[in-house]
């Protein structure tokens, strides 16, 4: 089970790995105010982010907007899918709870920042069966990158071989090996959300890692949105901070 794994294995050297050198995919702090400061940078902060690397940029580099959809996991790692997961879900929240105020002639006071949402920190957050939700966003990530079936025989060859060459240690290959070795099935993420914010972040991640132009990449996104039970509200407002960053980081 991921989450008997995730008690064992270096989870954040295997993030690091696979998103990775340099993508803070290991669960630190991001600075400027943690998932809010993140947030309030992104999408533009990642025009100039570091070019995708990593198994991800094996796994999504097909298609040039699969390479911008592994620049803005490497850039950030997790915690820049957290952050634009958190903005959605909270742009989503306000728009539900308060209707906007009306124009007023006098200028009005800035808003204090939100204070970052711990539901939303993969190095801290745990799904509903207790696992690192770090792992979690893994699967999400892969099995999006597999909906289409882009990645042939000859291909999973060639990860394996990228694996093997990975400096890490034989139970994080073999975590790596077996998530490769599953079919795309998003009501297995959707069973291990703890909650709606988990499952934004899910859909979130998993809309970075496909370009969204192939019947099956769209079926795929409609089965997890459906299986996350997510409102169409939630799902839009998702696929907009996703496309913004992809176009930001192009």
């Amino acid at each position: 089970m991921d989450q008997e794994r995730g008690r064992t294995m270096d989870v954040g050297k295997l993030m690091e790995s696979v998103l990775g050198g340099g993508s803070g995919a290991g669960g630190e702090k991001s600075g400027g105010g943690g998932l809010a400061g993140l947030a309030s940078n992104i999408p533009g902060g990642l025009a100039g982010g570091a070019a995708a690397g990593g198994l991800v940029a094996l796994m999504l580099g097909n298609k040039k907007a699969r390479k911008m959809g592994g620049k803005v996991l490497t850039y950030g790692g997790m915690a820049a899918a957290a952050a634009l997961a958190y903005k959605a879900y909270t742009h989503y929240r306000d728009d539900r709870q308060a209707p906007r105020a009306a124009p007023s002639a006098q200028p009005a006071q800035a808003a204090a920042a939100p204070l970052p949402d711990p539901a939303f920190d993969p190095a801290q957050a745990r799904d509903a069966q207790g696992g690192d939700v770090r792992l979690l966003l893994l699967r999400a990530m892969i099995m999006a990158a597999k909906a289409d079936g882009h990645i042939d025989a000859k291909e999973h060859e060639t990860i394996r071989g990228e694996i093997e060459r990975l400096s890490l240690g034989a139970e994080e290959k073999a975590y790596l090996f077996d998530l490769m070795g599953r079919p795309a099935d998003p009501l297995t993420l959707a069973r291990d959300a703890r909650d709606e914010a988990q499952a934004s972040e899910i859909y979130l991640i998993s809309l970075l890692a496909v370009d969204v132009d192939t019947p099956e990449e769209r079926r795929y996104l409609e089965r997890l949105g459906d299986a996350l039970r997510l409102p169409d509200g939630l799902r839009q407002e998702l696929s907009r901070q996703a496309d913004q960053a992809k176009a930001a980081a192009a």
